[in-house]
């Protein structure tokens, strides 16, 4: 049978880098607030657990021996991680340092992540973020699974899976008109990237909408259709796609209109222009225009102080942040 050799215990190894540095087994017995004899010992313990000798003994000195000296420094290294480990798990426990798996929709990426990615990095920088960009459909099963720790989606959640997980709104934002600037020449928008002038629905009904596949997005590619059947038109599908950049690059190419949160404004592409929608795309029971939500889910029974922080930044956030 395989003989295994005991653990090296931390004690003996800093016995040994105090002796190392005195190189007098007396002067670092009184260091060590112990009597000479047990530490010598310690240390013939030491160099039998590890096979080898450390150091050279004579009546007069103590030197180390080659591989004493090369083995200093890696104990050094050693013992100051095991020092580590205390504060370190304090600072795991309080949620300030560990890794935080988040995953986002596209939508996200122009108006809520940059902020709150700032507040957290400011609160909490010895957090390691892992970001991954994902469609809501996609972070559900993501999360279910235990891959990633939260996600910013957009509602709603789906039934199956509601009961074991969490999610708190963060913000609302109205939904704007991404145009080809042709089209809006056309319409007499002119041709400045963002301005307040409103179009209706009705005077893009015949334009090809680009939107969302419904099995990635449901919930929006509903409030989308919502603002069209409240203004009593039925889109005709141009394309489809599942990021935001690739729709408004499809606009860009006059394939069609996109309905997009207004945050998009911040990714300018030649030849596209935003403008807000008039009353005619609002959904029914509201005079404030169509709106998309985005909040944050995460499974119920998993709370990590790491996540239980970023959640206290995103519940911060969500209190005070009014519609982008």
């Amino acid at each position: 049978m395989e003989q295994r050799n005991p653990p090296v215990e931390l004690r003996l190894l800093r016995y040994f880098v105090t002796v190392a540095e005195e190189m007098h087994f007396g002067r670092a017995a009184a260091r060590l607030a112990m009597t000479q004899p047990p530490l010598s010992q310690a240390i013939r313990a030491l160099e039998d657990a590890l096979g080898v000798a450390l150091f050279v003994r004579t009546k007069r000195s103590v030197e180390l021996t080659p591989v004493g000296a090369d083995l200093l420094p890696e104990v050094r290294r050693l013992l100051a991680a095991a020092d580590a480990l205390r504060p370190l798990a304090q600072s795991l426990a309080r949620g300030e340092a560990g890794v935080l798996s988040l995953a986002f929709v596209s939508t996200a990426d122009y108006g809520l992540l940059p902020s709150l990615l700032r507040d957290f990095g400011a609160r909490y920088p010895g957090v390691r973020l892992q970001l991954t960009e994902a469609t809501s459909d996609v972070q559900i099963e993501e999360l279910v699974a235990g891959r990633i720790d939260a996600g910013l989606v957009i509602p709603p959640l789906p039934p199956r899976h509601a009961a074991a997980l969490s999610y708190l709104a963060i913000a609302r934002e109205p939904l704007v008109a991404a145009l080809p600037a042709d089209l809006a020449a056309q319409l007499g928008q002119g041709a400045n990237e963002w301005a307040e002038t409103p179009v209706s629905l009705q005077e893009l009904a015949s334009v090809p909408l680009v939107v969302f596949p419904r099995r990635l997005a449901p919930g929006f590619y509903d409030i989308i259709m919502g603002c069209y059947g409240a203004a009593g038109l039925t889109p005709r599908i141009g394309q489809e796609a599942i990021q935001m950049q690739t729709i408004v690059s499809l606009v860009s190419a006059g394939m069609g209109v996109a309905l997009v949160p207004q945050s998009l404004r911040h990714l300018r592409r030649t030849g596209v222009v935003y403008r807000p929608l008039s009353e005619s795309g609002s959904l029914p029971g509201s005079d404030a225009g169509p709106f998309v939500e985005t909040g944050l889910v995460w499974r119920a029974a998993e709370v990590s102080p790491v996540l239980a922080g970023f959640i206290d930044i995103v519940r911060a956030y969500g209190a005070t942040m009014p519609a982008i």
